[in-house]
């Protein structure tokens, strides 16, 4: 089964949320539990290709001081295009000027040639070129004509191919192979590319219906899961139905990213998708008027006199859930807190912060440094709401912005680490946008320590308690999870102190 990745109809690109299920239905927790699952691979794979993100953010036309960790000066394109014929090697020449500038360690030309080089031969041949002359330059170590002979290597590539394939391809291929080349964190983002990002940390915020949405390899039928309070879920859709026809459109012989278009749309518009039940199997209309989406970032429950919070990733509505959750959970009067940070990819610099501030009540978070060791200290906030005692749950897939608030946690010891040691991802990425429809660099320009000043980056953080357990996401909060079960443990045997 796949799974959608995009977030369009509720959908996170990072993340394991669930919503609730009926508390009397074994089915629909099997399948719930493998939504669960597809989610969680995504997750795992958007970490290993470098998703896991650790933001800092600029726009430009002014930097966004919420999330602005660095000091880089903001972008912009329109004047620097203005003085070109076109913007193709003018985006090149601004993605070398701008990695020559803040990339967070320094660069050598060569990888870069080489990425573009590779890139482009790539991409011809993906598209019908056979045997592509694309040179192999050799770097000077003179910036000036470091940055003309990757120009030289677009221009010939639209001179021997541009009437065979998209000058355009040609220009994203050699800005994406010269970026891809510096570390797995570091890319362009076209339009749709950062689009889809900005509203993932955002809470997937947008116009729909409110379903996670998975299709079998096999069947290629589209399942979906709703999320409680949704347009979907008061429309009576359950976990588990298939999605046959969306406004009289088939959904077999479309991908996931096709039936997330057609289903999206403008706030209060109808969608008539006919419904195959997953319990029974009767087939019949059902309309849903599209509304407000925003898809939660956290899962939580008190149970067994614990407070169980699940986090799946860093965004702008985080903080706000899982303070909420813990609230709760104190008027519960809950016996012990468990976060669960397993896999969750990372997200915002300030949703890191701000976290861990629930638990820390003062000193440094977190500090960043960049390529000149200018060090940027971030604090905690004054928001410590006694959330005690605190085991957090970690596994090899825990990373980025999860690592900071992992690291901060165990350093100042004010929770107990458990699972297994953490992916080890200790740099930062600022994101530089070149306009509304112009895409954005995403590029690595600081490296992180913890309070204790520990650089984890490709070491991970070793847990307090290690406890093993195969990452097999459909476990996770089950009878099976090994993990879960030893942290409740724990917390009971502290209790009886």
């Amino acid at each position: 089964m796949a799974a959608n990745a995009t977030g369009g109809v509720g959908v996170r690109v990072k993340g394991t949320t669930s919503p609730r299920l009926a508390p009397d239905s074994r089915n629909d927790a099997r399948l719930h539990g493998r939504f669960r699952a597809l989610l969680a691979v995504l997750l795992i794979a958007l970490a290993s290709l470098g998703g896991a993100l650790f933001l800092a953010h600029e726009r430009a036309d002014q930097a966004d001081d919420s999330l602005v960790a660095g000091a880089a000066a903001p972008l912009d394109l329109r004047a620097l295009l203005a003085s070109a014929g076109g913007s193709d090697q003018r985006l090149l020449d601004l993605a070398f000027a701008k990695v020559e500038d803040v990339y967070y360690k320094p660069i050598e030309a060569q990888v870069l040639l080489n990425g573009e080089q590779q890139a482009l031969a790539y991409y011809l041949k993906q598209n019908g070129v056979r045997n592509p002359q694309i040179p192999h330059f050799v770097a000077t170590g003179d910036r000036e004509r470091d940055g003309r002979l990757l120009d030289k290597n677009l221009e010939l590539a639209e001179s021997l191919y541009g009437s065979r394939v998209s000058s355009t391809g040609l220009t994203d291929a050699a800005v994406k192979g010269m970026l891809d080349s510096l570390d797995p964190y570091t890319t362009y983002l076209d339009a749709d590319e950062i689009n889809g990002l900005e509203e993932s940390l955002r809470g997937g915020d947008f116009g729909g219906i409110g379903v996670y949405i998975g299709q079998d390899p096999q069947t290629k039928s589209v399942l979906v899961d709703p999320i409680d309070g949704t347009p979907a879920a008061k429309a009576g859709i359950k976990p588990g139905d298939e999605i046959l026809q969306i406004d009289g459109t088939p959904t077999r012989t479309l991908s996931l990213d096709e039936v997330e278009r057609l289903i999206r749309g403008p706030i209060g518009s109808v969608v008539v998708l006919l419904i195959r039940n997953h319990a029974g199997g009767a087939v019949h209309d059902v309309k849903v008027t599209r509304g407000h989406i925003l898809v939660p970032s956290v899962y939580a429950k008190v149970e067994d006199g614990f407070d169980y919070v699940r986090l799946s990733d860093f965004g702008q509505t985080s903080y706000d859930e899982v303070r909420k959750a813990l609230l709760a959970g104190k008027a519960k009067h809950a016996r012990g807190y468990i976060l669960d940070l397993r896999n969750n990819g990372g997200g915002l610099l300030d949703a890191a912060v701000d976290i861990s501030s629930l638990f820390i009540p003062r000193g440094t978070i977190v500090s960043t440094i960049d390529r000149d060791g200018a060090r940027d200290t971030r604090v905690a906030t004054n928001v410590s709401i006694g959330a005690a005692p605190l085991v957090v749950l970690v596994n090899q897939y825990t990373a980025s912005a999860s690592e900071i608030t992992a690291g901060a946690i165990q350093d100042y010891r004010v929770g107990t680490l458990l699972g297994t040691r953490t992916f080890g991802k200790g740099v930062v990425q600022s994101i530089y946008d070149l306009g509304p429809q112009e895409g954005a660099f995403k590029i690595t320009t600081a490296r992180y320590v913890t309070p204790l000043g520990r650089d984890i980056q490709h070491k991970g953080i070793e847990p307090d308690i290690v406890i093993k357990q195969p990452v097999e996401p459909e476990v996770i909060d089950t009878p099976k999870d090994l993990q879960l079960l030893a942290a409740k443990d724990y917390l009971r045997r502290v209790a009886r102190r």
